[in-house]
């Protein structure tokens, strides 16, 4: 089940654009459903900053990827703080996974978790949301208000907690003409553009 497991979540994580030698960040990454194959995808020329405030699960996680041979995963720990403590633009994928039960629409740390998550990111990257515990339409308008634009949804079949669950990802860019994380993203240019929900 763990093979079927990691399979299903490395065709995710390929469909939503991680791809080989890319620079991955997994805020919140527990034990690592995502971040290990997230490390397969990227191979030896790419890396994956594995945070999260939890110890044990990152503890599991690094002897994970040990007997995986995996050596290209670092983990980081946080007090639960959006913090990554990463360079400027030195990412070129953002996972938020299954995070926002700890980050709620009304807690005042998620503008500062999105925050973090624009400054890290490379102008072309991607950051990517799978939005469970919380309103999904709610937390876009969020992720838009930092900075962001939809790039598109992935709908199907997810992995949560390690089972299949039927779910949404969305995908998100930089807006184009932001200089600054925060600034207030014109709606009317954000819902003009067109975004389809393909099927995983």
């Amino acid at each position: 089940m763990a093979n079927k497991t990691e399979s299903k979540c490395r065709e995710i994580l390929k469909r939503t654009g991680v791809r080989k030698g890319q620079v991955v960040l997994d805020f919140g990454c527990g034990p690592g459903n995502y971040a290990i194959p997230a490390g397969k995808i990227v191979g030896n020329k790419g890396k994956v900053y594995a945070l999260d405030k939890d110890a044990y699960k990152l503890k599991e996680l690094a002897q994970r990827a040990k007997s995986d041979g995996l050596k290209n995963i670092e983990t980081i720990e946080t007090g639960g703080e959006p913090s990554s403590g990463l360079e400027d633009s030195s990412v070129d994928v953002v996972l938020l996974y299954d995070i926002f039960w700890y980050f709620p629409v009304t807690d005042p740390r998620l503008p500062r978790l999105l925050k973090e998550a624009y400054r890290v990111l490379r102008d072309d990257g991607l950051m990517s949301a799978y939005p469970e515990h919380i309103e999904i339409e709610e937390l876009k308008q969020e992720i838009e208000r930092a900075g962001f634009s939809l790039q598109n949804r992935f709908a199907g079949q997810l992995i949560h907690d390690g089972n299949p669950q039927q779910g949404q990802i969305l995908n998100f860019e930089k807006a184009k003409g932001n200089d600054s994380p925060g600034l207030q993203v014109n709606s009317n240019s954000v819902r003009a553009k067109k975004t389809s929900t393909i099927e995983i």
